[in-house]
C-alpha cells in the first residue's frame, strides 16, 4: 500500500501552518468567490470588484491574503495589475468542493 498521506508525526510545523492557512483561505466566502473567478479568467482588481459586487478595498485586502499564501499571482500591464490563480492543487480542491456542495 502506498503511503500517499503522511501521518501527523511526519508533518513539520511549517507544513501544518501552510495547510491550516490554506483551509482558512478556503473557509471565507469572499475568498472562495475570488478564487473561483480567477480560475475562470485573469482579472484586475476593478474587474473582480465589478464582477463580484465588492468594494475595491475588500478585493485588494483579500488578494493580499491569497497572494501571501501563493494561491494567486499577479502581473503588471502598464499601471494595471492582473491577478490569476497560482496553485492548481488548491483550485482542484475548490472545484471538487463546489461540485460536492452542488450534488444533492
Amino acid at each position: 500500500m502506498d503511503n500517499l498521506i503522511q501521518t501527523e508525526e511526519d508533518l513539520d510545523k511549517e507544513t501544518l501552518f501552510v495547510v491550516s492557512q490554506t483551509f482558512k483561505a478556503l473557509g471565507d466566502p469572499t475568498r472562495i468567490r475570488i478564487l473561483h473567478l480567477l480560475f475562470q479568467k485573469e482579472c484586475s482588481v476593478n474587474e473582480i470588484a465589478d464582477s463580484l459586487d465588492l468594494r475595491q478595498s475588500t478585493v485588494s485586502h483579500q488578494l493580499r491574503f491569497l497572494k501571501n499564501l501563493r494561491l494567486v499571482k499577479n502581473r503588471r500591464a502598464g499601471t494595471t495589475m492582473f491577478y490569476s490563480h497560482d496553485d492548481e492543487h488548491v483550485i482542484n480542491i475548490l472545484e471538487q468542493m463546489i461540485q460536492h456542495a452542488q450534488h444533492s
